[in-house]
């Protein structure tokens, strides 16, 4: 099939390539490229699938993959250069995983939600509507289930309470997307991603900001005195899982779906942080800290949906998991201390 993945230089969205080229598709891969964190380690991704330059608005062959791999530059709410890059490739499936990521950023940066998130997934819904695609994959979150209080989490739960901007961008794609579904008979499965984690991770996200700050005996911010739980997921696993809602055709199932993507084994914070010190053989400084506006004190996942509909099954355990992300840590960072 021929796919378009947009957020290609994201953590997600580069493994997803990777998985897809794998199999046997032809991957478009489509990103802005912005800089809310480390410009480099989204080149270095690209650089992984073959994309040594990514200049804007034109559409580059990777020097790995050939053909099988393309790459543009540009702005999901391009509304002249996005419907072009659909005329001109008959997409199969679209997989969107493009989107202003992060909580916390809202809070100083609410515009660039809005213009990314909504105005960007209204683009898109446009295009796949426009130029007949039939089949829309798009990342959700676990955040819109903002402070629910029932566990595990359900895609049966009321999610009409968000408390960041960022949760409710994402409730507000899934409402789009059911419109959509409705109107033009386009196939929309929503993912409601949890705390996704592991190699070429975003410098933002705990994983990364704990390994990088124990390595380095620095401080490690710690919110809500450590009494967190997240259902920290690895990302093979949700790659498996978003490769499953790509590939399988389901005619059986509705039109409009909505899953949880995530372990369903939530972990403590403290244990995390533990699992984090075994591997690198250094202890944490821990800073107790209170939470966080925006945040939540626990996450977990009911993933029976995904798993009766397409198999889902995660089965990377917290060590493996932590242990793969520090060795490629270290590798990663060695690698570009030689080079600077």
């Amino acid at each position: 099939m021929k796919v378009l993945v947009t957020g290609a230089a994201g953590f997600i969205g580069y493994h997803l390539c990777e998985r897809l080229l794998v199999l046997g598709h032809e991957v478009i891969g489509l990103d802005n490229i912005n800089d809310y964190y480390d410009v480099k380690l989204k080149l270095d991704r690209l650089g992984r699938l073959g994309i040594l330059k990514a200049p804007e608005l034109k559409l580059v062959s990777g020097e790995i993959h050939g053909d099988k791999f393309k790459f543009v530059k540009m702005n999901l709410e391009d509304k002249i250069n996005l419907p072009n890059l659909f005329a001109h490739h008959n997409f199969d499936i679209v997989c969107n995983l493009a989107a202003q990521a992060g909580v916390r950023y809202s809070l100083e940066h609410p515009f660039t939600y809005v213009e990314s998130n909504i105005v960007g997934f209204l683009n898109l819904l446009e295009c796949c509507r426009d130029f007949s695609v039939k089949k829309l994959i798009y990342a959700s979150s676990s955040s819109v289930y903002g402070l629910n209080d029932k566990i595990p989490f359900s895609t049966d739960d009321n999610v009409d309470y968000p408390i960041s901007l960022y949760a409710a961008t994402k409730k507000s794609n899934e409402l789009m997307a059911h419109t959509y579904s409705h109107l033009f008979g386009i196939n929309t499965i929503g993912l409601r991603f949890f705390t996704v984690y592991g190699p070429w991770g975003r410098p933002d996200m705990a994983m990364f900001l704990f390994t990088d700050a124990i390595l380095n005996d620095k401080p490690i911010k710690v919110f809500n005195e450590g009494n967190l739980s997240r259902d920290f997921t690895y990302i093979e696993d949700i790659v498996k899982g978003i490769v499953a809602t790509l590939i399988e055709d389901r005619k059986d199932l509705a039109l409009y779906q909505l899953y949880n993507i995530g372990n369903s084994k939530p972990v403590k914070l403290l244990d995390f942080i533990l699992e984090i010190e075994k591997c690198t053989g250094k202890k944490a400084d821990m800073q107790m800290l209170p939470m966080q506006p925006g945040d939540v004190e626990k996450t977990w996942a009911d993933i029976s949906g995904l798993k009766e509909a397409f198999g889902y099954k995660p089965d990377t355990s917290i060590s493996y998991g932590v242990r793969k992300f520090v060795e490629w840590y270290k590798k990663y960072k060695e690698i570009n201390s030689s080079d600077s």
